[in-house]
């Protein structure tokens, strides 16, 4: 958590506090430690500049969510659209 913290410019409380918000899940080690993903890093980076704004924790963490979702919306829509073609 604490080299996470150090890349993103953060406290470990406010990664923390992303977790108890349930905008991250990290994994865990063996040892019990938080262990991000750079989505993960990605996530918290976004929730930072959104604070950072004046946005409260629970709407930044509701945006990032609603945000996340838009793009797989798009993704999906945009395979319909264009289906990659079986033949060479």
């Amino acid at each position: 958590m604490g080299h996470a913290a150090e890349i993103l410019g953060v406290t470990p409380a406010f990664l923390r506090s992303l977790d108890a918000a349930h905008l991250l899940a990290p994994g865990r080690s063996t040892g019990g430690h938080r262990r991000y993903s750079r989505y993960h890093l990605r996530l918290a980076a976004r929730a930072r500049e959104l604070i950072d704004a004046g946005t409260a924790l629970e709407a930044a963490c509701r945006i990032i969510i609603l945000e996340d979702q838009l793009a797989e919306a798009r993704r999906i829509n945009d395979t319909l659209r264009h289906p990659q073609s079986d033949t060479p």
